[in-house]
């Protein structure tokens, strides 16, 4: 699993990475324009940024918006309060925030409970679903849902060639494994093996060309 972290200050960059590589791999970077790249050029469970980088009070929220439109979960790391915080990323939120100073435990829960949502993704694709199921119900013309544990923990979705829907699961940010075939949401398009997170709140409209198996868990905590 990879981590991406953003912090400017060398020192706190080192020892952040330090301690998230005892988790994960960890690509650390220290400006926007390297974010933008290695975002460009890799997928992460988790993206970790300050919110100012190398003296640019807003260069966190253009990491945000980058790492969300390719679906990255992302955790805000700021010495800013959270209303300071919520004011300079308006209208947009992050899916985590760490405050500085923070204690290593801290981080290392936050970074932990993020790996662990791509590990019961991936654990549930192990599980796979009979096609010929009785659990599948049609949830819109080409789409059908399935829920074989009946209590939220994991969502089936297969998707005919073509199929079009509008994510619906607004209240919980989920993990998405998929499985087969391809993904467009809101015109980004993914092809399996792929892992994507959509935050709380997220209601992209969902495609597919030649169909499409993917398996979702809701991030808990």
């Amino acid at each position: 699993m990879k981590v991406l972290l953003v912090e400017d200050d060398p020192s706190l960059r080192e020892g952040m990475g330090e301690l998230v590589s005892e988790l994960a791999d960890v690509q650390a970077v220290g400006t926007l324009d390297e974010a933008l790249r290695a975002l460009a050029a890799d997928r992460f469970e988790l993206v970790m940024t300050d919110m100012r980088i190398a003296g640019g009070h807003t260069d966190g929220r253009g990491v945000l918006q980058a790492a969300r439109r390719q679906r990255h979960p992302v955790a805000i790391v700021s010495a800013a309060g959270p209303d300071e915080v919520a004011q300079v990323l308006h209208p947009s939120e992050p899916d985590a925030l760490l405050i500085k100073p923070f204690q290593v435990d801290d981080i290392m829960e936050l970074v932990e409970r993020f790996l662990a949502l791509k590990r019961q993704v991936v654990a549930a694709a192990g599980e796979p679903l009979d096609g010929d199921s009785p659990e599948w119900r049609e949830a819109s013309p080409g789409v059908k849902s399935a829920d074989p544990a009946r209590d939220g923990t994991r969502l089936w979705l297969r998707l005919a060639p073509e199929a079009a829907f509008p994510w619906s699961h607004p209240r919980s940010a989920h993990g998405i494994l998929l499985v087969e075939g391809d993904l467009e949401l809101d015109g980004e398009r993914y092809a399996a093996p792929c892992y994507l997170f959509l935050s709380l709140g997220a209601s992209p409209q969902v495609k597919t060309r030649a169909g499409a198996l993917a398996v979702c868990v809701p991030l808990r905590g």
